[in-house]
């Protein structure tokens, strides 16, 4: 009997891990209540979409017809306007015979008190008459239409005036907030409704635009008023798919919908549609906002519709907690051989956490577990292989940023700045000494702090200034420095000394080989899909073809060739040990015309 067992276990140890897997399987199946909350789960979850999607219909319909009622209180009131005698002449020429007499007339002045009659803490907060006339004139300081009447001037830097200026068939226009000037917005009203007209003055037609101020907190409130869900959010976009009321400025922006695609899905029945946004699933519907060019758009995501079937079927779990118990001891018991084994590579694969892993003994079962244990082994070798590689090229990089570094520190510019310094004295030229002084301090402050290996892009240019501001104290201002870097990219990270050898090759090699000894560089950079670029660029004699295709290839007897090129070639391979063979740098040059020089990181 016990020879019967111990076949039995040899001969389950040696199934697949498939076979095992089948057989636990089987007996979880066997316990069918198991997949009654899957199934709840999912119907659960269609009963919370349609069940929200319906109360955010409902909604809608109630909130479409308040905001189609304020906007009709609005045109109410411009509609008012347009109708008073006033406006009828001004519009009407032939009737007036002088522009500034009619605005002192019993017209005028009842006209004016009409808009402040319609105007005041409700929804409507101001109106205003903007004329493009001389702003000096009485009409604005001493007349009838006083206050009422503005000079054209005080509007013209608005977001609206540019819209009618560029769209001559435009005659009206809602106006969210951010289409008014600063002064509008806290004078008068942070919207308005503006509609455009022609007068004569003084022979000559004159534009002028009379402006209906009203609130976007009335507008906002009527959305959030009649949510009927705090995950949802409701917005209104105009024609030039801009925001102009919303319940949650975030929200709003997470889940927006341009108006082409708004346009696109609006279908007659404002049924809700389903939308996929940053991949996570958005029921949204849309309704048309009558006599506008606005739509409100309504955005239910799904994750917390998610989150509340899952509640719900977290409390239905626990009814079935004990099947489901029972079932895992069924199958702790049977997997028990696969999880002693899976321990143990468990275990020896916790201690990596305190150094390198360790190799397993050879595994005496020829399942899954078996070709898992030498495939751990096979990584361990790898990976000790690894190491060493890395070893040797972290030994690379440091010597490689060594000898980039002694590059730099070229004892000969020090040198010469020294002695730059000494003829300054002596010339009793002390501020431009201390001034010198200052800078050599700052330059070699920067070069040799090498606390961190990366610096930012700022730091670098402001390096690289330095050392151009120092050499234009030897060479009277000879050359010509431009940096025009992105603020975007100014924190980038960079390794330090990445633009002081190749702006020093630019001048030592391009510009001072020149017969005038002058010149230009120009740093710039941008950022493409790929990494940042950085192009350096001077007008100097250029470089031959022959030199220009072996400047970044190492030599054996690199010690003979200049400086200069040293620090450019331990800088491009300092580079690629960083980042990799597709950073560093990339030289072209014309000869007689300069050359550029493009620096490439991620």
């Amino acid at each position: 009997m016990r020879t019967f067992f111990q076949g039995i276990t040899h001969f389950y140890r040696n199934l697949r891990l498939q076979t095992k897997l089948t057989i636990t399987h089987l007996v979880i199946v066997t316990i069918p209540m198991v997949a009654i909350p899957v199934l709840f789960f999912t119907q659960l979850y269609d009963m919370i979409v349609a069940d929200t999607v319906r109360k955010e219909q409902e909604a809608a319909i109630q909130t479409a017809p308040m905001i189609e009622e304020t906007v009709a209180d609005i045109l109410a009131v411009h509609g008012t306007l347009t109708e008073h005698e006033f406006y009828s002449k001004l519009i009407n020429p032939a009737r007036v015979e002088d522009l500034e007499v009619f605005a002192d007339s019993e017209e005028a002045k009842g006209f004016r008190k009409e808009a402040e009659s319609l105007a005041g803490d409700g929804l409507i907060r101001d109106i205003r008459l903007y004329m493009d006339i001389p702003d000096d004139g009485e009409i604005f300081s001493d007349s009838a239409l006083s206050p009422l009447a503005e000079p054209m001037d005080r509007i013209r830097r608005t977001y609206w005036y540019g819209i009618f200026a560029g769209e001559p068939s435009t005659s009206r226009l809602f106006c969210p907030s951010f289409y008014l000037g600063t002064y509008e917005k806290s004078t008068y009203g942070d919207m308005a409704y503006i509609t455009r007209g022609r007068t004569l003055y003084e022979g000559r037609w004159v534009t002028f635009y009379l402006a209906v101020y009203f609130s976007q907190e009335h507008l906002d409130e009527l959305l959030k008023n009649n949510m009927s869900s705090n995950s949802s959010v409701a917005y209104i976009i105009n024609n030039r798919d801009s925001m102009v009321a919303t319940t949650d400025i975030a929200l709003s922006g997470t889940y927006h919908f341009s108006y082409d695609v708004v346009l696109e899905s609006v279908m007659s029945s404002n049924n809700f549609i389903s939308k996929n946004i940053l991949g996570e699933d958005v029921y949204a519907g849309f309704n048309r906002i009558r006599n506008t060019d606005w739509y409100m758009v309504v955005a239910v995501p799904s994750e917390p519709l998610i989150q509340k079937s899952r509640i719900f079927i977290g409390l239905f779990g626990l009814v079935y907690l004990g099947c489901i118990l029972a079932s895992f001891m069924i199958a702790t018991l049977l997997s028990r051989s696969l999880t002693n084994r899976l321990s143990a590579v468990i275990d020896q694969m916790s201690k990596c956490r305190l150094g390198l892993p360790a190799a397993l003994p050879d595994s005496d079962a020829q399942d899954e577990i078996g070709d898992l244990v030498d495939s751990y082994n096979y990584m361990t070798h790898i990976i000790h292989d690894l190491v060493e590689e890395q070893a040797k090229a972290a030994e690379d990089l440091r010597i490689v940023e060594f000898n980039s570094l002694q590059a730099q520190m070229n004892p000969h510019f020090l040198y010469n700045t020294m002695d730059m310094i000494n003829w300054l004295s002596q010339q009793g030229r002390s501020q431009e000494v201390t001034m010198a002084v200052q800078k050599l301090s700052r330059f070699y402050k920067l070069t040799l702090s090498r606390k961190q290996s990366l610096s930012t892009i700022q730091d670098e240019l402001e390096h690289v200034s330095i050392y151009v501001e120092l050499l234009n104290m030897r060479f009277a201002d000879n050359i010509d420095f431009i940096a025009d870097m992105p603020d975007c990219l100014m924190e980038r990270p960079i390794p330090k000394l990445t633009f002081q050898p190749v702006v020093e090759n630019c001048i030592l090699h391009g510009i001072m080989e020149k017969e005038e000894k002058e010149g230009t560089i120009v740093l710039t950079g941008w950022e493409e899909e790929n990494g940042i670029v950085i192009l350096i660029s001077d007008d100097g004699v250029g470089i031959e073809p022959d030199i220009l295709e072996n400047i970044l290839v190492e030599k054996k007897n690199r010690a003979k060739s200049s400086g200069t090129n040293i620090a450019v070639y331990n800088t491009h391979r300092r580079l690629q040990l960083m980042y990799g063979v597709e950073y560093g740098l990339k030289y072209s040059s014309t000869p007689g015309e300069g050359t550029e020089v493009e620096i490439r990181i991620p």
